[in-house]
């Protein structure tokens, strides 16, 4: 159980500092290379907002800083919870990721980029 643990402690941290160091505030954190150099927002702008309202509890404002983000906080939960059952029984954990499941995920990325760029997607915009 050393491994998961070990996981889940240093998840446990870092959200436990983006809840005390509010990424609202300027100073704290560096700003999005891409979007300071060219405007553009990337697929993880508002990310820190996003985990620091998570860690609050405030999932609206999750959503509407990275929905991405907030999904995939979702997703390790879950796989660290199989993960974690898996190896409390010694059974082995093989994760086996489909070049189609990364193809979505990748076009899901693409496609939110997108639209959040777009003049009609600034209810994207972090």
């Amino acid at each position: 159980m050393v491994p998961p643990v070990a996981v889940l402690g240093a998840v446990v941290g870092a959200f436990a500092y983006v809840r005390a160091v509010d990424p609202n505030r300027p100073g704290h954190y560096p700003a999005c290379p891409l979007l300071a150099l060219t405007g553009v927002y990337c697929p993880g702008c508002g990310g820190l907002r996003s985990a620091h309202a998570f860690a609050h509890g405030d999932l609206v404002a999750a959503l509407h800083a990275n929905a991405p983000a907030v999904a995939g906080y979702l997703l390790f939960a879950v796989a660290w919870s199989v993960w974690a059952a898996r190896t409390a029984r010694g059974l082995p954990t093989r994760v086996t990721v489909r070049p189609a499941h990364l193809w979505a995920s990748g076009s899901v990325l693409a496609v939110f980029t997108l639209v959040r760029n777009l003049p009609f997607g600034g209810w994207l915009h972090p």
